[in-house]
């Protein structure tokens, strides 16, 4: 039998004579289930904000985008589709031209990035999902598709014959032009569909035909900015970018959807350690309460410890008594305060009994990431707390 997990077991189940001495074991115990159930809650909470975030970022994000590593575009040659199209593990694939232009409606201008696609676009992005009001651009055709902050900020609507959207690109070249006029190609387009993403995405892009920028940028036919990929799922990335720096003769860049938004990525990763660092602090200071209690427990029982040691028991025992009683408390507390944040986390998700807003509920997501990381932290501070509480016990105190 282990002697020292014995007595702590019996320490902890049992209630001192001194009603003073069970108190504050009820304290500890209660800090460490209350920090416990706060801790996972708050990492639930910032993950469910993290795919809530993500979530409008990835409506049109590709799972992969490929562009140039020099320049603004290249050529593609038909043996190089064919290539692509037998790459393993590429579902589909679509052609884009993104260029920052000037757009001009009535007496109102802004420059934003005018972004051509070819009719495979909406098979790799469902895009037309987000469509807010109109339908999605014909191919071949001189339609666009603006986004809601775009045409809010134009007071623009859809399908205004009299009132033509005007887009103004500089032409490629070098030297001075007499005529201002002359240093841009000019066309007019028509809005036939709005989309509404977030309020970043929706000034962001206005969306066209490839033929129509290839025309307005004076590029040819094969002539493009970038490709994005959908990949099939448990698709090798790593194989697959092998495969395409092989085709285009390593004269690409490739990034994946965490690489297309690695700032916002960046901050909610820093948001959430920070929050994890400030509750962990919370924890600390709660379990201060289990060095007191600890230490009120050594000295209640210094009497038995006094008999113990009398009778041969080493003092590195009767130290290893108390480590074990608090760790044991942590442990229990710890899994007492997860069992309860779980269950939040779960009501929330089925009841939404927290609301943003009247129609959108607080979002959360039950990861066993985070229910490993908090148990760790927990079990962690605990064992340092009995460590440094347990080391109260002393050949001094029993004399």
């Amino acid at each position: 039998m282990n002697f020292p997990l014995y007595i702590a077991k019996r320490y902890i189940f049992s209630r001192s004579k001194n009603n003073a001495i069970n108190i504050i074991n009820y304290i500890a115990s209660m800090g460490i289930i209350v920090g416990t159930m706060a801790l996972f809650v708050v990492l639930s909470v910032f993950s469910g904000l993290k795919v809530f975030s993500l979530s409008f970022t990835n409506e049109i994000d590709p799972d992969l985008k490929m562009t140039i590593t020099y320049g603004k575009s290249f050529l593609i040659t038909p043996d190089q589709e064919k290539e692509i199209k037998n790459i393993e593990g590429v579902a589909s694939y679509t052609k884009i031209i993104e260029e920052r232009v000037l757009f001009l409606f009535k007496d109102k201008q802004q420059v934003t990035t005018l972004k051509a696609v070819d009719s495979n676009y909406v098979v790799v992005n469902d895009i037309k999902k987000k469509l807010f009001n109109g339908q999605w651009l014909k191919p071949d055709t001189y339609q666009v598709v603006v986004g809601y902050g775009i045409a809010r900020d134009f007071s623009m609507g859809i399908l205004d014959f009299e009132n033509p959207l005007q887009v103004f690109a500089p032409k490629p070249g070098k030297g001075a032009f007499e005529n201002p006029e002359e240093a841009f190609n000019k066309t007019d387009v028509l809005p036939v569909g709005i989309y509404s993403i977030s309020e970043d995405l929706d000034s962001k892009y206005v969306f066209a035909d490839l033929g129509l920028a290839q025309e307005l940028l004076m590029y040819k036919p094969n002539q493009i900015s970038g490709i994005e990929f959908n990949l099939k799922e448990n698709a090798n990335e790593k194989s697959i970018n092998a495969e395409l720096k092989r085709i285009f003769k390593n004269k690409i860049t490739l990034k994946n959807r965490a690489q297309l938004n690695e700032s916002l990525y960046k901050m909610l990763n820093t948001e959430n350690i920070a929050v994890y660092l400030i509750f962990t602090l919370v924890i600390i200071v709660a379990l201060f309460n289990l060095i007191g209690a600890l230490i009120m427990m050594i000295l209640d029982k210094k009497g038995n410890l006094k008999t113990l040691f009398n009778l041969g028991t080493d003092i590195s025992h009767l130290r290893k008594i108390f480590l074990l009683q608090g760790t044991l408390l942590s442990i229990f507390g710890g899994i007492i305060g997860l069992v309860l944040g779980i269950i939040l986390v779960l009501l929330q998700q089925k009841y939404e009994l927290i609301m943003i807003t009247p129609t959108l509920a607080y979002p959360v997501v039950f990861t066993l990431e985070n229910v490993f990381v908090v148990m760790t932290t927990i079990v962690s501070l605990g064992f340092v707390a009995s460590l440094i509480a347990s080391s109260r016990v002393s050949q001094k105190l029993l004399d």
